[in-house]
């Protein structure tokens, strides 16, 4: 595949001619709900459905290479997180995987343990934990940052006073799908890591399409994201310019806390597919995943690193803009700086309704914003206050340009 970089720097028209639907009129500024697809992975998908479309495991010539490419499609997955294929299972939504996990945990946790849950994250992250603690009875534990809504960040700190000797798991997200905030995921995972036995899964999805995901050295326990959301999914589950599935990593230790939900027959025992697989990964979108990891070329950090910077430019346009307001209220960061924040920003204007404010937009322009609480219900209206019609959120990745914004 053609290097979407010229001199370190990001050739936006050279990645704009790898998404087929940037051929319209719409300017699509609502990728942190699901981003556009690269015509490669289109391709590998019809390919898949042409040639291939058998069940794999069978020893006869199209069997194999229906094999071959599922195999493939995984071990890409795994290489995307920097994780063992082993500790990679691919699913049809984040949703869907935290929630095998959470019945997993149901078999095998210990009585009396206890949960933390973030307060602000998406649903997916924390109704299959609240569903665990009701079942089992567990004690849970939210973990709310701040009364203040400008400073709603999960850190290690105002984690630590809530962890006892009974901690079992803690969940949170890397960057919220509403304020854009991206968390020091490590130094969370080393104080969670202080309790014996404790065990930290997170929500990568609003994180993946913007930055590398390296599980191993980030020290979580379960990470997952969507690839369809802006790229691809962690225990893993992402959303990476891909089709509809998630992907969850969990590491060969955390495993063993994990009962299997597979056949009892399914080997091998120690694989995160046979344990929370349960043949819902559709084979033609799995093997689509190669593609996607090759988009990113013979150097992912350098390709990442001039994504970051140009995520920096295209948000400084529109946080300029709104901070300047005396009207605008902005969730989360205010700065630009790659470093602290992803291109997921959220306000709300004084006086105005949301949904008002975006169907003006929708009526006098071709760009696409939402207006809503975007699965992150809890915090959007118990901790923000915005119990009508939620923020404003313009969700922006690589493939945008600066006239993508919708003040310019």
């Amino acid at each position: 595949m053609a290097s979407v970089l010229v001199d370190g720097r990001l050739d936006v028209d050279a990645v704009r001619s790898h998404f087929p639907a940037l051929g319209q009129k719409q300017v699509f500024l609502d990728n942190a709900g699901g981003s556009q697809v690269l015509s490669d992975a289109i391709n590998s998908i019809r390919a898949y459905l042409e040639e291939t479309n058998v069940q794999p495991g069978a020893s006869y010539d199209v069997g194999q290479k229906a094999t071959e490419k599922y195999n493939e499609g995984l071990k890409a997955a795994a290489e995307f997180m920097n994780a063992r294929i082993d500790e990679t299972v691919v699913g049809p939504s984040t949703t869907q995987l935290f929630s095998n996990l959470s019945q997993a945990f149901t078999l095998s946790f210990p009585d009396d343990v206890e949960i933390i849950c973030s307060s602000i994250d998406h649903e997916a992250n924390i109704s299959a934990w609240v569903r665990l603690a009701k079942i089992r009875n567990f004690k849970l534990k939210w973990w709310t940052p701040s009364s203040d809504p400008g400073d709603l960040q999960l850190t290690a700190d105002n984690l630590r006073p809530l962890l006892s000797d009974k901690t079992k798991l803690v969940t949170c997200t890397h960057t919220s799908n509403i304020l854009g905030t991206i968390h020091d995921i490590k130094a969370i995972a080393d104080e969670v890591h202080k309790v014996p036995g404790a065990m930290l899964c997170v929500d990568g999805v609003a994180f993946a399409p913007h930055r590398e995901v390296d599980v191993e050295a980030l020290g979580v326990d379960f990470y997952s994201f969507s690839w369809y959301k802006g790229l691809i999914t962690r225990w893993l589950a992402i959303q990476t310019y891909g089709p509809h599935i998630a992907v969850l990593y969990g590491s060969q230790a955390a495993q063993q806390d994990v009962t299997s939900l597979g056949h009892y027959f399914h080997t091998p025992a120690n694989s995160l597919v046979t344990k929370l697989g349960l043949a819902a990964a559709s084979y033609e979108l799995v093997a689509t995943i190669p593609s996607i990891l090759s988009y990113f070329g013979p150097d992912r950090k350098k390709t990442w690193s001039a994504i970051a910077a140009h995520e920096q430019r295209l948000q400084e346009i529109l946080l300029n803009y709104l901070n300047k307001r005396e009207d605008v209220t902005v969730y989360g960061q205010t700065s630009a700086d790659s470093k602290l924040r992803a291109p997921v920003i959220s306000f709300s204007v004084k006086g105005k309704s949301s949904k008002g404010i975006v169907e003006k937009v929708d009526s006098c322009s071709d760009f696409g914003i939402r207006w809503g609480h975007f699965y992150s219900k809890r915090m959007v209206e118990d901790l923000l206050g915005l119990k009508t019609d939620g923020v404003i959120r313009v969700s922006m990745v690589h493939y945008n340009t600066g006239a993508s914004s919708p003040f310019i």
